[in-house]
């Protein structure tokens, strides 16, 4: 892994515990909104955009069963970032939205949110 990567969930899933309704996860589609605001700055880093259900295979491979809580931004290796939130085989990695942007500015120059 070269880049940063950004692990979102696909918008419109369905919960069992909540049948017949569709979701989305609001602090994907609020990192979303930040990287279609910046669509030049989004191409410096790797999005995925996954299906909710469990597990999560694409995330395990990088950072094992216990992290894959999305959003997740996996760091390229080698990096690290004072946002991290944890690292996993020396794959440092960001599991906090307001953290993931903070990397956002820090790592791919986007503009920092209004205090």
């Amino acid at each position: 892994m070269i880049r940063d990567r950004l692990f979102l969930l696909r918008p419109g899933f369905e919960d069992p515990a909540y049948p017949g309704q569709l979701f989305y996860c609001w602090h994907c589609a609020l990192i979303e909104g930040v990287l279609a605001s910046f669509p030049t700055l989004a191409e410096s880093l790797d999005v995925e955009r996954i299906a909710w259900p469990k597990p999560r295979q694409a995330v395990i491979a990088l950072v094992s069963a216990e992290n894959q809580s999305l959003p997740l931004l996996v760091l390229a290796d080698g990096t690290t970032s004072p946002h991290q939130t944890g690292s996993h085989q020396g794959r440092a990695f960001i599991a906090d939205k307001d953290a993931i942007l903070a990397a956002l500015s820090e790592r791919h120059d986007f503009p920092d949110p209004h205090p």
